[in-house]
């Protein structure tokens, strides 16, 4: 099942209003935490979040902290001793942002304390192989990529859809980094540029961000990199569909009844004949072949609108459309809504026979 995950940095604020902002995410269907031992500089800061931790584990929320290999050191523990990490921190998991040699994080996964070890999927290496080569429990074997608070330093899309895929070959769970347009805090300093995966994605609606990773199939858990997320962001993104793509559109004030019918309720696939000019959701115009579709707004059509052929075309009637690019319009097609212009490029992202939806924007 696909997740939702938030970051918390207890060094930054107060104990109370951390445990305020979990509730909130816990709320809207937020289930992991992503938290940070190694930005902690005392053991004020580690008592800290020792006890958001197990506020939020009681809320049955799954927290993994990143780790390093100096952290272990500076507890007095090695890579045999992590059922201190669970039982002082209250981890569900560790992220190991910097592994070892393979062989310790099979040794881990092993642990009968049940910790999930994450890899840094973001890295590109044999990493992963050579740790299942260990015979690692692969139940316990999970990923995450990193998110680049610098501008200009996050991954490219090649990048992360290779990397990823190495993942997903092997069947392991992978997550990665969305950020808050509202949020200050990171794990060191400020994170005012955003906390993304993608660098593509920085500075983007954090809804938008979160289609697009779900899109690509490479992705199950996606977690807000930066703290605070706004209310309004928490709820939406609780409110996804995490499985198909929907698009935010802008209905017509023309349109009729059976118009608005077809676009925000009927399924809709994107043909597998795929056009370079239109996504054809064909099926409307065999349902609603008897209705009248009168026309209106059958000015050109542009890349993002949605359109609905009209009673001047007997054939292809009540076929809804949604433009890829400038077109003529004869006159036959009524221009019904139009997406959202921050997510006209989504469109580039559905494949042959891809279903999605649209969703009236509000």
């Amino acid at each position: 099942m696909r997740r939702l995950g938030f970051s918390v940095y207890p060094q930054h604020s107060e104990t109370s209003e951390i445990t305020a902002y979990i509730e909130l995410a816990h709320k809207y269907g937020f289930t992991r935490i992503f938290t940070c031992l190694i930005s902690l500089d005392s053991e004020s800061e580690r008592q800290k979040m020792k006890d958001v931790n197990k506020f939020a584990a009681d809320l049955g929320i799954e927290v993994i902290a990143d780790v390093a290999p100096e952290v272990f050191e500076d507890l007095g523990i090695d890579y045999t001793g992590i059922s201190k990490l669970k039982e002082e921190y209250h981890l569900a998991g560790i992220r190991l942002d910097m592994g070892f040699s393979g062989h310790e994080e099979a040794i881990m996964s092993l642990d009968p304390c049940d910790l999930k070890i994450e890899l840094n999927v973001s890295i590109g290496t044999k990493y992963l192989e050579t740790i299942l080569s260990y015979q690692a429990n692969r139940e316990n074997i999970i990923g995450c990529h990193n998110f680049y608070p610098r501008p200009y330093t996050a991954l490219s899309r090649k990048h992360f859809t290779e990397t990823s895929k190495m993942f997903k070959d092997h069947g392991i769970k992978t997550a990665a980094m969305i950020s808050s347009q509202h949020a200050a805090y990171g794990p060191w300093d400020a994170a005012g540029k955003g906390l993304p995966t993608l660098e593509e994605h920085r500075g983007q609606s954090i809804i938008v961000q979160a289609k697009d990773l779900w899109q690509t199939g490479l992705i199950d858990d996606l977690i807000i990199g930066n703290m605070y997320a706004s209310e309004e962001e928490l709820k939406a993104l609780g409110e996804l569909n995490r499985y198909k793509l929907e698009f935010d559109v802008v209905p017509a004030a023309e349109n009729n009844a059976t118009e608005n019918i077809i676009m925000f309720e009927e399924p809709h696939h994107n043909r597998g004949d795929v056009s370079a000019y239109v996504v054809r959701s064909t099926q409307s115009r065999v349902k609603y072949k008897n209705e009248s579709f009168e026309p209106h707004n059958t000015t050109e059509i542009k890349a993002g609108d949605v359109t609905i052929d009209n009673n001047g075309d007997s054939r292809y009637k009540g076929e809804m459309n949604v433009a890829l690019q400038t077109m003529e319009n004869t006159g036959t097609t009524n221009i019904v809504g139009h997406i959202v212009p921050e997510e006209l490029y989504l469109l580039e992202r559905l494949q042959p026979w891809e279903s999605f939806g649209l969703r009236e924007k509000k």
